[in-house]
């Protein structure tokens, strides 16, 4: 592969990295950046051909990744046209729809939207990916290596359930981060130091991911372990059932599921 980046920020960060770290030749990566500190930051740390603009080495990819913001896609991928002539396309945009980049790049195909998230930082993310028609089984396969250098991937059948995985998945690094940061001021006020209480709660929430993720068991079942009759657990799900917590979770994911469809709308008009 000949990968060329556009836009260098924290995902491309990543996944340059992870490739890199896979066995990847810093040579076939460049990188189209339009900061000049991001430039020397990505030369120097990977040693990969960064650039302000497309240029021959964009040209000569057979592999274009779309990394800047949903607000900047439009303007960036206005250039790009002629560029992308014979390359697999990725974008990993949210709520950019491939209808609308598609028009952009003047009804080119061979494109592939991915939705990442954050823990692919530490090469322990997931993204969801899906194809237009035309993009070949081979090519596929190519966005999967990429993706798959920074965390494990999931295929979608219907590009519209990208934006339920962009609910479950982008955006819940966030919601744990959130729940991290509530057990642990939950601990502080029953009296537990602040620091003890967080480390307390981070590490208990990852020991329980840690613990999910490698038993054959669905997570029901292993609550149901943890949950004694008439024990703390037990105490502590009973109010999550009063105060119909699992309802109002869903809700939240089904708002963030629905922006995700709005934002769609909003960067494709015109």
């Amino acid at each position: 592969m000949n990968i060329a980046f556009i836009g260098g920020g924290n995902m491309a960060n990543a996944l340059i990295g992870g490739l890199i770290a896979r066995g990847m030749k810093p040579g076939s990566i460049s990188v189209v950046e339009l900061l000049p500190a991001a430039r020397r930051r990505l030369a120097a740390r990977y040693k990969v051909h960064a650039s302000a603009a497309a240029d021959a080495r964009t040209r000569s990819a057979d592999t274009l990744l779309l990394a800047v913001k949903p607000q900047d896609m439009r303007a960036a991928v206005a250039s790009l046209a002629a560029d992308a002539t014979g390359k697999l396309v990725i974008s990993i945009a949210a709520g950019i729809r491939l209808a609308d980049l598609s028009r952009w790049l003047g009804g080119y195909r061979r494109l592939i939207r991915c939705m990442p998230n954050t823990p692919a930082l530490i090469g322990a993310g997931i993204s969801g990916l899906y194809a237009l028609p035309g993009v070949s089984e081979g090519e596929k396969r190519r966005a999967g290596r990429i993706l798959g250098a920074v965390g494990k991937v999931v295929w979608v059948k219907k590009e519209a359930l990208l934006d339920p995985v962009t609910a479950v998945s982008a955006s819940s690094p966030a919601y744990v981060f959130w729940f991290i940061e509530q057990l642990a001021a939950a601990g502080v006020s029953l009296g537990l130091p602040a620091e003890d209480s967080r480390l307390l709660a981070q590490e208990a929430v990852l020991g329980a991911a840690k613990l999910a993720a490698g038993s054959k068991e669905p997570p029901s079942v292993l609550r149901e372990r943890v949950t004694s009759k008439g024990g703390t657990t037990a105490a502590a799900l009973r109010v999550f059932d009063e105060e119909r917590l699992a309802e109002r979770f869903r809700r939240a994911v089904e708002a963030a599921s629905r922006r995700g469809a709005e934002m769609g709308e909003e960067f494709g008009k015109g």
